[in-house]
């Protein structure tokens, strides 16, 4: 089960931070990531993290979010900045077993970016 926080609303060139907390699982063996999804259109990449750091982050991202991981807290977090009205949907966590099929989602987290 994943659980999110940290959505809102903000003004053009603020910062959010999102986070995640998983339960139920071995977090450990998990990539984790976020993705995001507006209307009528794909869920879309913003960032995953593996089990051993690696990152992989949507061409948007343009380095304005940072993900990060604490495995002793089973939480993934995205640190959001330079945000703009374009960065507006719902954002969602995803958990990805690294060692068989499991997949799971969160129930995504809207963000506003307006003024």
């Amino acid at each position: 089960q994943l659980v999110e926080s940290g959505g809102g609303l903000v003004q053009p060139g603020g910062s959010l931070r999102l986070s995640c907390v998983a339960s139920g699982s071995i977090f450990s063996v998990y990539t984790m990531g976020w993705y995001r999804q507006a209307a009528g259109k794909e869920r879309e990449l913003v960032a995953t993290i593996t089990s051993g750091g690696r990152i992989n982050s949507g061409d948007f991202v343009k380095g304005r979010f940072t993900i990060s991981r604490d495995n002793a807290k089973t939480t993934v977090s995205l640190e959001m900045n330079s945000l703009q009205p374009a960065d507006t949907t719902v954002y969602y966590c995803n958990a990805s077993s690294e060692v068989g099929p499991g997949n799971c989602w969160g129930q995504g987290t809207q963000v506003t970016v307006s003024s």
